[in-house]
């Protein structure tokens, strides 16, 4: 919980947690009761298999061996910040973290992070599963993490990502 104003530019977390997803991650910016980021912490991370750990190395986000989770995203606010963990596996679970930011002035109208989570689970065969839609405003779409799992063994995994923009039906 920091009172602002300031910028998240580093976070380093570690958990004992042996099962996937079951650790929420919650960003909330300048007084909103609303989460900014809600996103299981592995997937935050681009990491959504604990079972089947691996390494991710980009310059936003760096998995490190033995599950040392590296963000630097810039994260701006105004107000305060304030960053939760929920535990929603049966049993307590250890995390260690660091959290590291600018505290003090910051550039007017920089804009806020956000981040979600969304599954569809199994995809609707030939279906369309959208990832970003309903977003108005001015801001920057810097990406999607996409993580899927094949639940049979005759399908490799393909498909195309499309861009729909300002009304666009092609």
């Amino acid at each position: 919980d920091i009172t602002g104003p300031g910028i998240i530019r580093h976070i380093w977390i570690t958990d004992s947690c042996p099962k996937n997803r079951t650790l929420i991650l919650r960003m909330y910016w300048d007084g909103s009761d609303t989460p900014s980021v809600e996103v299981p912490l592995g997937d935050f991370f681009a990491c959504a298999e604990y079972q089947n750990y691996a390494q991710v190395t980009s310059l936003p986000v760096c998995v490190n061996p033995k599950r040392a989770f590296n963000c630097y995203w810039d994260m701006p606010f105004y107000q305060n910040a304030r960053i939760t963990i929920e535990n929603i596996y049966h049993e307590k679970i250890t995390v260690y973290y660091q959290i590291d930011y600018h505290a003090g002035e910051i550039p007017e109208k920089r804009g806020y992070f956000h981040a979600q989570f969304r599954r569809e689970n199994p995809l609707k065969e030939k279906g369309i599963y959208t990832i970003l839609d309903n977003v108005q405003g001015n801001g920057q779409y810097v990406g999607t993490y996409l993580f899927w799992g094949v639940n049979n063994n005759g399908w490799w995994g393909e498909g195309e990502i499309k861009f729909f923009m300002d009304g666009d039906k092609e």
